[in-house]
């Protein structure tokens, strides 16, 4: 065998391994596409989301009352509500311009609110300075 054959034997299997790595790359491609989790990942969550809602539970299991008892069961439904959003609705691996999209507006309800909870007690104390006046 010449050179010339060598070489050019030499090059028709570089691009058949050429070929073969590209349609490998194309089909891993494919499978990369579509997300897969490992089944841990979703197993841990649901754990998390057991133990929170036991926690919750736990609450009113040992009866506390007022103001602790609402900010506790409020903290439970937000890191529970947080969880099922990033994983299970896979906000966790989106880009942050949709996750933006999606969670900002509720807590700007949720600014919104805080702000009319404010301003309702500067208007409770009016209605009970003019009208108490009235009275």
């Amino acid at each position: 065998m010449t050179n010339a054959a060598v070489h050019v034997e030499g090059q028709a299997a570089q691009h058949a391994l050429h070929a073969y790595a590209h349609e490998a790359v194309a089909s891993g491609a494919t499978h990369a596409a579509g997300q897969q989790h490992p089944i841990k990942l979703y197993l841990v969550v649901w754990g998390w989301l057991f133990v929170l809602s036991t926690c919750s539970y736990l609450v009113d299991y040992f009866g506390i009352h007022g103001h602790l008892r609402w900010s506790l069961i409020l903290l439970f439904m937000v890191l529970k509500a947080g969880l099922i959003v990033a994983v299970f609705m896979h906000m966790a691996w989106e880009r942050l311009a949709l996750a933006y999209a999606i969670l900002l507006p509720p807590v700007l309800v949720l600014v919104f609110v805080a702000i009319m909870v404010f301003e309702s007690g500067y208007t409770h104390l009016l209605r009970s300075i003019f009208f108490a006046a009235t009275a």
